[in-house]
């Protein structure tokens, strides 16, 4: 679809997406395949990205790719493995590390001169996370950076555009590794920055149209920003051909059902309510392990939109606002050596049984890129603006098994706690937040009364892209408030915790 492509070979690395986004911050489009999945035809990537990696390249399994269509034909990064991978096969030599290379560090030479290190300074902090180290330089290798630990920390190959780092550029603590990537992809490589929230629109919606024709599309949509998001581009794409189906799994904030689709209206989409919520908690009735709910709840919203999908004459095609971090999430990253964390309800293609062909317009964004689409469409702020919600909505927060009683209880706690950070002028300094619905009960005193009732644990985290968050230190007098008054008001609830993990290790929800 883009014509001015990186080409990003994954390796197993947990930073390997982080680099796709990195890129793209430049307005470069970047695409990653496995390193044993070359594509065949490297005509429209202009530069190519090796990722890090858990393995070693003196192991026996280590990652072994075919680089004969790309160094020294195309401009050439190693990142970390990568960088060692250049080493260890072409002349140099890489040996295990007296002590694990891990954290911080900082530049303690730069070579002068170098296009690649250029608005770069000595004393730069870059991120190491490695337990090999380059011994000696491959072939024609040129050192270009040092720190005090690691004498080969950035080098290039003489007569050739190929370069290598032993640090990560991708991640935050590396303070210059945007200046570096755009040291390498703009100057050096000469990638035109021309991948942008519009160009994007304007590509998905041509070629949404070569892909649909006149057929006709069913879309779930949840409220959130990656449905509407993919329901605009696909009305601008198909119009009245566009059937939008708004589910209610009974699993839903409090009165959400009534409050998205009264916001629907007047923005154009052909919507239908269908309140599906006792199909859903039926099929749910005494499961309590995570994965088996979540794909009970696949189940049912697969086949509410086989019901509905079959009242609707010759439909064709099931839309999904897949992004991309469902998709990493849900299987290993590209089809390469990264694992499994969980599987999302919209991801994994549909049964035999619905004779529809699936449409993800968003799936290789991540959810700050959605967001800048969706501007570039028109969309409300305050809509863009919201809080990502799982899927299988209040399910994967109700820890256990659930029952009407359990989703009451939530839905009035999480009330509480999300107006109360837009009262307090938090929401919008929060990434997501939500409630947790604990299986455990404690004891408690009201009213001079003896109570053994639910826990509720209270979750805001900041993050970019939902791949790694952090958790926000929200006032103490907000969460003394927030915990007051869902203790007071909410029947079955007598203690409040606030989480304080990061991901990783832990994951924003707790299921």
């Amino acid at each position: 679809m883009h014509h001015n492509n990186v080409l990003i070979l994954d390796f197993g690395s947990q930073y390997t997406q982080l680099i796709a986004r990195r890129v793209r911050e430049l307005n470069i489009y970047s695409e990653i395949h496995p390193y044993n999945k070359i594509p065949a035809s490297l005509e429209d990537f202009k530069a190519v990205i090796l990722s890090g990696s858990p393995f070693s390249v003196r192991a026996d399994n280590a990652p072994h790719p075919d680089l004969l269509q790309i160094r020294g034909k195309k401009p050439l990064l190693g990142v970390c493995f990568g960088a060692q991978y250049l080493a260890h096969f072409f002349g140099g030599n890489v040996s295990p590390s007296n002590t694990r290379e891990y954290g911080r560090a900082n530049l303690s030479y730069i070579k002068e001169g170098e296009e690649f290190f250029e608005n770069i300074s000595e004393g730069s902090q870059v991120w190491m996370s490695h337990s090999d180290t380059i011994k000696e330089l491959p072939t024609h290798g040129v050192l270009l950076a040092s720190t005090n630990d690691v004498e080969n920390a950035a080098f290039k190959i003489e007569g050739e555009q190929t370069y290598a780092i032993q640090f990560h550029p991708e991640v935050y603590h590396t303070k210059d590794g945007k200046q570096l990537l755009e040291n390498f992809l703009v100057n050096i490589a000469k990638v035109e920055q021309d991948w942008t929230p519009d160009s994007f629109v304007e590509e998905t919606i041509s070629e949404l149209k070569e892909q649909l024709g006149n057929d006709k599309v069913v879309l779930g949509l949840s409220g959130g920003v990656d449905s509407t998001v993919a329901a605009i581009l696909l009305n601008k794409a198909i119009g009245k051909n566009l059937y939008c189906i708004f589910v209610n799994n009974g699993l839903l904030r409090k009165n959400e059902f009534k409050n998205v689709l009264t916001q629907y209206e007047g923005m154009g989409l052909n919507v239908k309510g269908v309140d599906a919520s006792a199909r859903f908690l039926d099929a749910l009735a005494g499961i309590d392990d995570p994965e088996q709910k979540r794909k009970a709840i696949g189940r049912a919203f697969i086949e509410v939109f086989d019901d509905e999908s079959h009242r609707i004459e010759d439909v064709k095609w099931l839309a999904q606002g897949t992004i991309y971090p469902d998709v990493i999430e849900s299987v290993s990253a590209t089809g390469g050596p990264s694992a499994t964390i969980k599987s999302h309800h919209n991801v994994g293609g549909l049964p035999d049984f619905m004779k529809l062909e699936v449409v993800e317009p968003l799936k290789s964004l991540f959810k700050d890129e959605v967001r800048r689409v969706g501007a570039s469409l028109g969309i409300d702020p305050e809509l863009l603006g919201r809080h990502p919600f799982p899927g299988p909505g209040l399910a994967i927060r109700i820890l256990g098994d659930i029952t009407p009683e359990k989703v009451r209880i939530l839905q009035e706690v999480d009330a509480i706690f999300i107006n109360g950070l837009k009262e307090w002028n938090l929401y919008d300094k929060v990434w997501q937040a939500g409630a947790m619905l604990l299986p455990v009960n404690s004891v408690g005193v009201m009213g001079d009364e003896r109570t053994y009732e639910k826990c509720v644990a209270l979750r805001a985290v900041e993050s970019t892209d939902g791949m790694t968050a952090d958790w926000v230190d929200l006032p103490y007098k907000f969460l003394q408030k927030t915990s007051n008054e869902i203790i007071n008001k909410v029947k079955g609830v007598n203690r409040v915790v606030y989480d304080i993990s990061s991901k990783p290790p832990a994951t924003i929800e707790w299921e």
